[in-house]
């Protein structure tokens, strides 16, 4: 299971000396291949076939998106510090309609706040 979710606002560790040390909202997670999409974070230009739709507009070129990076190249961002943190869980015991159910609930290891 993966400890990084669509939405997190994550810190690249390792990689490219440019993206080091950035900060970006998470994209798309690909759990297959166990990779992320982070904004901002590894932009590469892609050269699209110049096509033409059915209103009669041009579309193609060249365009800056962002490629996907390993999971292991990011870490959590600690909304406390505003550093890196590793992920951790505590189970908590929540009622809904008159029953008791035991949930998970991420939790960053540096200051223990609930992510």
């Amino acid at each position: 299971m993966a400890k990084i979710k669509k939405g997190d606002l994550v810190v690249v560790i390792s990689g490219s000396r440019a993206d080091r040390g950035k900060q970006g909202r998470v994209l798309e997670v690909f759990t297959e291949t166990n990779r992320v999409v982070v904004e901002g974070i590894k932009r590469v230009t892609k050269h699209t076939k110049v096509s033409q739709s059915q209103r009669g507009s041009r579309t193609g070129g060249i365009e800056t998106v962002e490629a996907p990076i390993h999971i292991s190249n990011v870490m959590l961002v600690d909304p406390e510090s505003k550093k890196g943190s590793r992920v951790g869980y505590r189970t908590e015991e929540v009622e809904r309609d008159g029953r008791k159910r035991t949930v998970r609930v991420r939790i960053a290891k540096r200051s223990g706040k609930d992510v």
